[in-house]
């Protein structure tokens, strides 16, 4: 298979739990295939299946697209063989399997009861796709790197890394540790609300969660955060370096940041007051879209 390149992935793409067809009904599953469509026609580069997606969430969604690049965002390594996952892929149409990309994560202690040596843990994984009969190649993975040990592995055994909760500054250290060679995409979430205090509460809600696994936290730490910016929520300090709260054109603002900072691709994720983030955001999309009908 042809690699993925920086031009495939594109500068702005989206990150979505709601793509994750295997937790829906029929129909559910016919409109995220729609939503899949309608998002390569905006020109977005990537579209990223969250919540711990399978191979088969995002066959589903190459299958509803033309050429748009295909993501998992992130494939936990503990949740499926690396042996079936070779054999899922490449199962998927051989004119489609090039725009996807297996981004794979060692998820957390506190969710995996076989959590043992993360990165370790990785390497054999990585051995493993190598060693199958029909490998998933270097240019066809990503890793969700956090910190230095797991982003060297992603330089040397991976197209690069995708973090997830992280800031520009974090951005601005992993392109250093990568290197010039290695995609940088990090995701960035986004709360379209010019009510600052409700923005802020729509942020807080996704946050509580990630905030209680220490991979995240200890993470944060590393970035000169305090244990007292991670009570109630997140102080407004760590919202404002984590989130983009305000209208597209604050949206616009803070991804510039991050590529800026270093990114080759920023994965926007939509939070809505009333969904989470857990439903299909098409009217936000589409909004984002126009504003970055420049960079798309």
């Amino acid at each position: 298979m042809t690699s993925v390149t920086r031009e495939t992935f594109g500068r702005i793409g989206i990150w979505s739990s709601a793509l994750h067809g295997s937790r829906t009904d029929d129909a559910g599953r016919h409109a995220i295939a729609e939503a899949a469509a309608e998002l390569e026609e905006l020109k977005y580069g990537t579209l990223w299946i969250g919540g711990n997606p399978s191979v088969g969430d995002a066959a589903a969604v190459v299958a509803a697209t033309r050429t748009v690049t295909v993501a998992t965002g992130i494939l936990s390594i503990w949740e499926h063989t690396a042996e079936e996952v070779a054999a899922e892929i490449a199962a998927i149409d051989m004119s489609a399997r090039g725009r996807l990309v297996l981004g794979l994560g060692v998820s957390h202690g506190p969710m995996v009861a076989q959590y043992a040596k993360p990165y370790s843990a990785m390497v054999a994984y990585l051995d493993a796709l190598d060693a199958a009969a029909q490998p998933v190649e270097p240019g066809h993975r990503v890793l969700a790197a956090l910190g230095p040990k797991m982003l060297n592995l992603a330089t040397g055994r991976a197209l690069g890394a995708h973090p997830y909760l992280v800031t520009a500054e974090h951005t601005a250290e992993a392109r250093t540790a990568l290197g010039p060679g290695a995609i940088l995409a990090p995701e960035l979430s986004v709360v379209l609300d010019t009510d600052t205090d409700r923005a802020r509460t729509t942020a807080r809600n996704m946050l509580a969660m990630y905030l209680q696994l220490p991979n995240y936290t200890a993470n944060l730490l590393r970035l000169g955060f305090a244990e007292s910016d991670f009570a109630g929520g997140g102080s407004v300090r760590l919202l404002d370096a984590l989130f983009a709260l305000g209208d597209a054109e604050r949206v616009k603002v803070r991804t510039r940041e991050f590529l800026d900072a270093g990114a080759d691709h920023v994965a926007l994720q939509i939070l809505t007051a009333d969904e989470g983030g857990s439903g299909l955001p098409l009217a936000e999309w589409r909004e984002l879209a126009g504003a970055f009908a420049d960079e798309l």
